[in-house]
């Protein structure tokens, strides 16, 4: 993980990746970053109750579960950037220890 020198998170360079264009450049400015990387990060420890419930109660295949919460985040009144949606849904799996590779970031944003 690289640290981000005006701020106390550590950003994943996964995350970083989703807004750094070819040249190794940021693509928004350090404090969004960050700002984007915590709220990612809130989201995913936050549902990992949800998930778990979903996966236990319902019986739900642990696939079924994430493919179920990334369509839910896909609405864009959940606040979330479509890049960052694999990433989040890869790092829930992560923190739930599921399989992950499905939902693994794209190294750089389109463009």
């Amino acid at each position: 993980m690289a640290d981000d020198s005006s701020s106390q998170i550590l950003i994943p360079d996964a995350f970083r990746a989703l807004y750094t264009d070819r040249r190794g450049r940021l693509t928004i400015a350090r404090e969004e970053l960050a700002e984007r990387a915590e709220l990612c990060e809130d989201l995913a420890q936050q549902l990992m109750a949800t998930a778990q419930q979903i996966h236990f109660d319902l019986g739900i295949a642990e696939d079924e579960v994430l493919d179920r919460i990334h369509a839910t985040l896909a609405n864009p009144a959940a606040g979330l950037r479509e890049a960052e949606l694999p990433w989040l849904i890869g790092r829930l799996a992560e923190l739930l220890g599921w399989d992950s590779d499905k939902w693994s970031a794209p190294a750089t944003l389109p463009g």
